[in-house]
């Protein structure tokens, strides 16, 4: 059994070719992916023990996204054969000031149906040393947040390190009850979370006077902002906060903060990305590196740099899922990032 898991939901993902817009050519590029997902791939790449929780249909898409999880390493056993549909999300690359679009198509997928008590946690948490959840899947439907505080109160009955990407995408949140409702609840059982500009206001409902719209950061209120959700959730150690600023939608800088109760307050180094490639899972791979170097590294600092090392050159990496290795992100960590060909 796999030491490492999320839990979550994989989609299918139809890109437009290269920057074209909706339907400019007849055409999509179908590959898969999804934030839960996409960290159980990256924790496989970095030679984990890794496991995804989630389910699909019994046909031929759901067996081929099983498929692409087994070709990076990832425990499939304990996704669940249910339902009728796969989640779709169509993507629309933008460049300079055209912004990406995304837009979804996930209503009545399998993991979406799924209720409490269809997974055996006691079974699949057996062995297991943490769990990594998102915001998006208890945005779903109302059964998907039940079940994704039944997940994460197993997993802490279980022993097991829980860590939460609060991730919030506001066109999911639609059955009625607000991210804040549901993502403190589920946040009161998080040992380490993980959120970007906005998730820590939007999905909590913690205010603090940072502007995510200016494409400038101010780090001294990130501090404040990582100070505040420790102090309203007493039982979690670590919170980590990537800083992106949106020059456009092919520049943003890319640095992060860690707050830890034993450590302190820290900041990342700086990185400047200039050609982005595809920015979306970014944050999915900053979260799994995170967890990674929380899991090698005895020192926060370097762990928070080689979070911010990997998530910095996913950027570069076309598809949901980083491909990154230790080796290619320690060195960026080390200063080497000339991009020179290595022969």
């Amino acid at each position: 059994m796999a030491e490492y898991l999320s839990f979550g939901e994989i989609m299918l993902r139809l890109k437009t070719p290269g920057h074209e817009r909706f339907f400019q050519s007849p055409a999509f590029e179908a590959t898969f992916g999804g934030g839960e997902a996409n960290v159980a791939v990256a924790l496989s790449n970095y030679g984990l023990s890794s496991g995804f929780v989630s389910a699909l249909p019994d046909n031929d898409v759901g067996a081929s996204a099983i498929g692409e999880l087994k070709r990076f390493g990832v425990d499939t056993s304990n996704i669940r054969r249910s339902g009728d549909r796969v989640g779709i999300y169509f993507l629309e690359t933008g460049a300079n000031q055209r912004p990406s679009k995304v837009i979804y198509d996930r209503a009545h997928s399998s993991i979406s149906e799924c209720k409490i008590g269809d997974f055996d946690w006691a079974s699949i948490f057996a062995g297991a040393k943490w769990l990594h959840i998102t915001g998006i899947t208890p945005a779903l439907t109302q059964d998907s947040a039940d079940l994704s505080i039944e997940c994460v109160k197993a997993a802490k009955q279980a022993g097991v390190t829980v860590s939460c990407d609060f991730n919030f995408r506001g066109k999911l949140w639609k059955y009625g009850k607000s991210a804040p409702e549901v993502m403190s609840e589920l946040v009161k059982y998080v040992d380490v979370g993980i959120a970007n500009e906005e998730d820590c206001q939007k999905s909590l409902g913690i205010s603090v006077d940072v502007d995510v719209e200016t494409g400038e950061l101010d780090t001294s209120k990130y501090e404040a902002l990582s100070d505040k959700v420790l102090e309203l959730y007493p039982d979690m150690a670590t919170i980590a906060i990537t800083l992106r600023e949106s020059h456009s939608a092919d520049r943003n800088g890319w640095s992060a903060c860690l707050r830890d109760r034993e450590q302190g307050f820290k900041l990342s180094r700086h990185y400047e990305l200039t050609d982005i490639v595809d920015r979306v899972g970014g944050g999915d791979s900053f979260a799994s590196a995170l967890i990674y170097g929380l899991n090698a590294y005895d020192d926060k600092q370097q762990s928070l740099e080689f979070a911010v090392a990997a998530s910095c050159l996913k950027h570069s990496i076309l598809g949901d899922f980083n491909r990154v290795t230790v080796p290619e992100a320690e060195k960026l960590m080390s200063g080497d990032g000339s991009g020179r060909v290595q022969r």
